[in-house]
């Protein structure tokens, strides 16, 4: 016979307990018009505890405890950004022929309100993200992101990514790319084929770069503006840009 659950048997010895006492209640005042009364309104109370604890107590600290979660996120994409992203997006844009057409929207401004936001975030879904492969250093960027593979890995290893997928795929997406520089040994003799399908691999990794920087360039302008002044200094998109304060 299979023993029953502790939490079962818990439940029971509550219920015994709670038997009990009422039943001295009556031993000794002898009123069980008194002890049900209580009884009844208990039990009705049960409900109205069920809706503070379950739904409302509960979700307001479900709310608080993702909002910490995504806190933290956000400062692990911040040190991405500030070891690998800023970097690497700027090589990627320099070799993206078409980048005039959405250069301008992506200079991003102190007095940018989240509707601007959502609108470039909105336009830059119907972009085309190209890649002139002649421009690309393969060698170099497989070099650069060799070298910063143990900082990707450790930051895979970090649970609350799983609550960003966007970011999560992109850290994929690089690693792909990693490993398909990595398994050739000689990037500057390749067919064609091959070079179109690294085009593909960069371009996913690109694509979504670009998508997550403008998420991160929101976050610190909504929450710390001391840092969003060098981000915004730093823009990989701004040729111009210059961490010195004029």
């Amino acid at each position: 016979m299979k023993p029953l659950n502790w939490q079962v048997v818990l439940g029971l010895i509550l219920i015994a307990l709670s038997a009990f006492v009422y039943f001295i209640h009556y031993l000794i005042f002898r009123d069980i018009h008194h002890v049900f009364i209580y009884l009844i309104g208990d039990i009705a109370f049960v409900f109205i505890e069920v809706l503070l604890v379950t739904l409302i107590i509960h979700r307001v600290l479900t709310i608080r405890e993702k909002r910490t979660m995504l806190e933290k996120l956000n400062m692990i994409i911040g040190v991405f950004f500030s070891e690998v992203g800023t970097t690497l997006l700027t090589y990627l844009s320099d070799c993206d022929p078409e980048l005039h057409k959405i250069k301008k929207e992506l200079l991003v401004a102190n007095n940018w309100s989240d509707k601007k936001f959502s609108t470039v975030s909105k336009n830059l879904k119907s972009y085309s993200y190209e890649i002139d492969i002649r421009k690309i250093n393969l060698e170099h960027l497989r070099d650069f992101l060799l070298g910063k593979r143990d900082f990707l890995v450790r930051l895979l290893e970090n649970p609350n990514l799983l609550e960003h997928e966007l970011f999560t795929e992109f850290l994929w997406s690089v690693f792909h790319l990693t490993e398909e520089l990595n398994a050739r040994k000689d990037l500057k003799q390749l067919p064609d084929t091959d070079y179109i399908h690294l085009v593909g691999d960069i371009k996913r990794a690109y694509t979504l770069l670009v998508r997550e920087w403008l998420n991160y360039m929101k976050h610190l302008k909504d929450n710390y503006p001391y840092l969003f002044s060098l981000a915004l200094r730093t823009n990989p998109f701004d040729e111009n840009a210059s961490p010195i304060v004029r």
